[in-house]
């Protein structure tokens, strides 16, 4: 391959010289993991990023799911939507309940609202909605369902790092003279996962935004074993913290972070110019008054009116060294592990099936060139 590898993805990241230096503090010290200075530090400096009262942080993003399930006692039912990453609906099955299918909004590729009511049972006692490429969800309206029918809401926000929304539309409360809100605020509880491919990332890492201190307590101890004190163990907790050098590193990406969603601003623009009128190609335009991370550039595919497949383009970019991602596929419902549920089955999600044979993640990040952009744009014949 004569040019180089468009990647898909690539990571933020800090300065090496600063990182070393936060470094020798962390050998200086000797305290690696077990909440020292830098975890402590990065949760609050999180907090007040985020716009959020309380964050706890994980060693990844799926534990801070299958967290929350437990400390707020989820048994029975809970509904999800089948366009996410399997992490959402894994985290449901690992605490012993039952994930319940919905199908999405076309316009936003998230859980629709209005088809929630519908799969209530006995039996549901939450609703887990997913931000899904950093759209924001129908805050308000999943709130009013979850508050007649006395439900918890997790939202899973792994695409959501940074999302503003303007408060009032979507329920929340405002932070500032201009009623903006940050996304965490929504539900009862929101996840976060800092890998390596989002928008901010400690490496690996995640987590969890609660809204009092006697429940960040309560997930203090569930991510450290339960444990309260050296002879008191309260619950039967998990493993889940961050290290020191994750946390050193975070926070020099935390400074840095805007920049890179700046940067992946003008990327978005970009693609959106050029491909606004090619035939069988649709994507999403921001949504009003919403601040986006640009965290994924999703394309949706017409095969009939493009004139070429999308999993032919896929392959096509790919052996021309552009990766781009269908990301969501298959659907969660459609592997072999969930295909038995009552809800999994094609007739109960058309939109969903829809969505997924159609989607092309294209290549989106803040270190594309405009050299990048335009071999990507190429395979668009414009």
């Amino acid at each position: 391959m004569s040019e180089k590898l468009i990647t898909v993805t690539s990571p933020l990241l800090p300065n090496l010289d600063e990182f070393n230096e936060m470094l020798k503090e962390i050998w200086a010290s000797k305290w690696i993991t077990n909440m020292g200075q830098f975890h402590n530090q990065l949760e609050k400096a999180l907090a007040e990023y985020l716009h959020v009262p309380y964050v706890c942080l994980f060693t990844n993003g799926t534990l801070p799911l299958m967290t929350a399930l437990q400390a707020l006692r989820i048994t029975g039912e809970v509904i999800t939507t089948p366009y996410s990453f399997v992490a959402t609906t894994h985290s449901i099955w690992w605490n012993g309940c039952k994930p319940v299918f919905v199908d999405i909004d076309p316009a936003t590729g998230n859980m629709d609202p209005e088809r929630i009511e519908a799969a209530i049972t006995p039996a549901t006692t939450c609703i887990m909605p997913v931000h899904c490429y950093g759209k924001p969800c129908n805050t308000k309206r999943i709130q009013e369902i979850a508050d007649k029918y006395g439900l918890k809401v997790i939202y899973d926000a792994a695409h959501a790092f940074g999302l503003e929304v303007p408060a009032k539309e979507y329920g929340l409360p405002a932070y500032d003279e201009k009623g903006m809100a940050g996304i965490m605020n929504a539900g009862d509880m929101s996840t976060l996962s800092f890998h390596a491919t989002k928008v901010y990332n400690t490496i690996e890492g995640g987590a969890l935004v609660v809204h009092d201190e006697k429940i960040k307590k309560r997930i203090d101890n569930l991510k450290n074993f339960g444990i309260t004190d050296e002879v008191t163990v309260v619950a039967p907790g998990i493993n889940g913290k961050m290290d020191e050098m994750r946390s050193a590193y975070g926070l020099l990406n935390l400074k840095q972070v805007d920049a890179a969603i700046k940067a992946r601003n003008e990327v978005a623009k970009k693609y959106r110019a050029a491909l606004r009128n090619v035939p069988g190609v649709s994507f999403w335009d921001d949504m009003p008054g919403v601040r986006h991370n640009y965290s994924y550039f999703p394309i949706f595919i017409n095969a009939d009116e493009f004139g070429m497949s999308r999993d032919d383009l896929y392959f096509k970019m790919k052996e021309a060294g552009v990766l781009s991602r269908r990301y969501f596929y298959p659907l969660i419902s459609n592997f072999p592990t969930y295909r038995g549920l009552p809800t999994a089955n094609k007739e109960n999600l058309p939109l969903g099936n829809k969505m997924a044979d159609e989607v092309l993640c294209l290549p989106m990040h803040h270190n594309l060139s405009e050299e990048d952009i335009k071999r990507v744009l190429n395979f668009f014949k414009i």
